[in-house]
């Protein structure tokens, strides 16, 4: 024994023998359990909505689009003077406070502000009614054409063909002859020629999408052929279809106004934005606003219309997700 070492003692033989890793070993992370790994899922519908909300031009223009519509609707109660009632002391004039003319009256002496305000409805109404009517068969139908193919794609777009060839007036006279004149078959006549040209927007990009490979998963999953349309197909194509929305909009206004020009649309004491640019128009070196107001209006309308639509696409495009 050297004179270094230590005597060995009973208190080292029982102690206990220190771990590989030192007096405090790391201990191991414990295993993340399932709902702290996986992650929220999110509807499309409130994914959309949040990327639409971060879009400061869309939000914007909804807000000034529902203001209009909101002013359209409730204005003419609060205003004094009635869609018809006339102002004998006030025929042409301008924008005054005197007799609560704020934008002026017509040739008529009928105040201008009122009769843009129930104009806004008719021409929203029949706009928006007739979109909608044009984007849900023109959707369902293009979207069945394209995924089914062969001779059906092929007798569903002869059938489009055909109504291509019928003049859209004699649609129009002919139901004004058997329904009578009415203004919700305004809404008819135009959403039932409006929806062809998007039954081909949406038929080619069902054609240009039924052979990805989602689609393909999807058949040999077993997917009914209805899910694959509505689940898969008109989500993914939706981006051109809002855009051409936007559009139809403005197109479906100007329709109805070229028809009330004709004497087959709006008649008096009804009005809309069309007849009042119409009139306008006849106006316009003498009485500047008759003109100028209500073509404001539209031009406001389609602005908020068109950023709406550029925002919407953005929101509902799955490939930027």
């Amino acid at each position: 024994m050297t004179s270094d070492s230590k005597p060995y003692s009973g208190e080292q033989a029982n102690a206990a023998p220190l771990p590989a890793g030192g007096p405090n070993p790391p201990r191991s992370p414990e295993p993340e359990t399932s709902a702290q790994a996986a992650p929220a899922g999110e509807s499309l519908a409130r994914d959309a909505w949040r990327r639409l909300s971060q879009n400061r031009a869309a939000m914007a223009s909804l807000g000034l689009l529902v203001a209009i519509i909101l002013v359209c609707i409730v204005g003419p109660w609060l205003l004094p003077w009635g869609l018809a009632e006339v102002d004998w002391n006030a025929f042409g004039t301008g924008p005054t406070l005197e007799n609560a003319h704020y934008l002026g009256t017509d040739a008529n002496g009928r105040d201008l502000l009122t009769r843009v305000l129930y104009g806004g409805r008719i021409s929203l109404s029949v706009a928006l009614v007739a979109s909608f009517v044009s984007l849900l068969i023109g959707v369902l139908y293009g979207a069945i054409s394209g995924y089914l193919g062969g001779r059906v794609d092929n007798l569903m777009m002869r059938f489009v063909d055909i109504m291509y060839s019928l003049p859209f007036m004699f649609l129009v006279i002919l139901l004004m002859v058997v329904f009578g004149r009415n203004i919700f078959l305004i809404y008819a006549a135009i959403g039932a020629v409006e929806w062809l040209d998007m039954a081909r927007i949406v038929r080619g990009q069902t054609l240009a999408l039924k052979r990805r490979e989602y689609i393909e998963a999807a058949h040999a999953l077993g997917v009914r052929d209805s899910k694959i349309v509505t689940r898969h197909l008109i989500p993914n194509a939706i981006g051109p279809v809002i855009i051409y929305v936007t559009l139809t909009v403005p197109k479906v206004i100007l329709l109805e106004s070229f028809l009330s020009f004709l004497g087959l649309g709006v008649q008096e004491p009804l009005t809309s934005w069309g007849v009042l640019i119409s009139e306008g128009v006849d106006m316009m070196e003498s009485s500047p606003w008759m003109l100028l107001v209500p073509s404001a209006f539209l031009a406001m309308t389609l602005f908020c219309l068109n950023f709406l639509g550029d925002g919407l696409r953005d929101a509902l495009d799955p490939k930027t997700r």
